[in-house]
């Protein structure tokens, strides 16, 4: 898949820095997915996850656009001191332009945490560019868990990354992983601390830390497009997420909680890639990708609306259903389910 990088300037937000992996001149054929980074992280972490090996199919026949928020590719210099940092809203709307620079008609969009409200928020902006939206660990609500960090949690110390500012991005991306005996936890907390000093431009990091702290709410209750809200138990935020789906139009919106997951794209990349092919088959694209390890006589449940909670409370279909007729587009809304007992994806 060939992989390209783009400078965009857009009115208010500076540049923007994209990177393409797919031919976008193939678009009509394929499905188009635009990402959006959490803090403590640029494009990478999604190029890492489409590279995997359980989005091969799905990365056959798709260009992905992974967009670096202002100040975050790697390496990137300071940021002006005389530069406005986008709020996210704002960061959200202006979007469109990477969209109209390379000539791209619909993308679906996914994105995590804090890129993830970025994303909602260009869904309400542009309804008529975005078929639908995959938010992993979506905060509605402007003050939510992040209130215990508020008042000490960004002590830079220069352009370093505080103590107390680095434990906020460790508990906003893995929360409860860090609590307890787990016997990964150092790994965890050494292989992102090397990341967050590596390529990172921690001065610039703070700018997005700050935007997020200071978002507004997100009215997801007027969106237009079709949602799919991926949470993982362990993380700290899938209370928050749970609580949105509760006030969401549940003919829109499908929630995926995954067991034994906080960071659902490190622990449960095959999961997530599942339901990113169910969803998509639901907007009527990826129709001729197999799901890995389904045959001929397994389904999963296309009723309207409903919540998928790991292995538990999955609704199946009480007939088969033949892969010529799975691969039909759905035009009901797709309840996702992720069923634990399905063979392991092929490496």
């Amino acid at each position: 898949m060939g992989r390209r990088r783009y400078a965009v300037n857009t009115e208010k937000s500076g540049e923007i820095i994209v990177t393409v992996q797919g031919d976008l001149s193939q678009q009509e054929k394929r499905a188009v997915f635009l990402t959006v980074h959490d803090l403590g992280t640029n494009h990478s972490s999604f190029e890492e996850f489409v590279n995997s090996a359980c989005m091969i199919e799905i990365k056959e026949r798709s260009c992905f656009i992974h967009i670096d928020v202002p100040g975050h590719a790697d390496n990137a210099p300071n940021l002006a001191d005389s530069f406005q940092f986008p709020s996210l809203q704002l960061l959200g709307e202006e979007l469109v332009t990477v969209l109209d620079f390379l000539h791209v008609k619909y993308v679906i969009g996914v994105g995590e945490g804090a890129g993830a409200n970025v994303l909602a928020r260009f869904g309400l902006a542009h309804p008529s560019r975005c078929l639908g939206l995959i938010l992993i660990n979506v905060t509605g609500s402007a003050a939510s868990v992040l209130d215990v960090f508020k008042t000490k949690f960004i002590s830079w110390k220069g352009d370093e990354v505080g103590q107390s500012a680095e434990d906020f991005l460790l508990y906003h991306k893995f929360g409860y992983q860090l609590v307890g005996d787990n016997p990964d936890k150092e790994k965890i907390v050494s292989e992102f601390q090397s990341r967050l000093h590596s390529s990172l431009n921690s001065k610039n990091l703070k700018q997005y830390v700050k935007a997020f702290m200071s978002r507004k709410d997100l009215p997801l209750k007027n969106c237009k497009v079709d949602l799919l809200l991926i949470t993982g138990i362990m993380s700290p935020y899938a209370s928050v997420v749970e609580k949105l789906y509760k006030d969401l139009n549940k003919e829109k919106v499908t929630l995926l909680k995954v067991e034994r997951a906080g960071d659902v794209l490190a622990d449960a990349p095959a999961k997530v890639a599942q339901s990113i092919l169910l969803f998509c088959k639901g907007q009527g694209l990826l129709t001729s990708v197999a799901m890995p390890g389904v045959d001929r006589n397994r389904a999963f449940s296309t009723s309207s609306g409903g919540s998928t909670e790991g292995s538990t409370g999955a609704r199946r279909l009480s007939r088969g259903m033949s892969m010529e007729d799975y691969d039909k587009p759905n035009i009901r809304r797709l309840s996702v389910t992720i069923n634990e007992q399905l063979p392991p994806i092929k490496k």
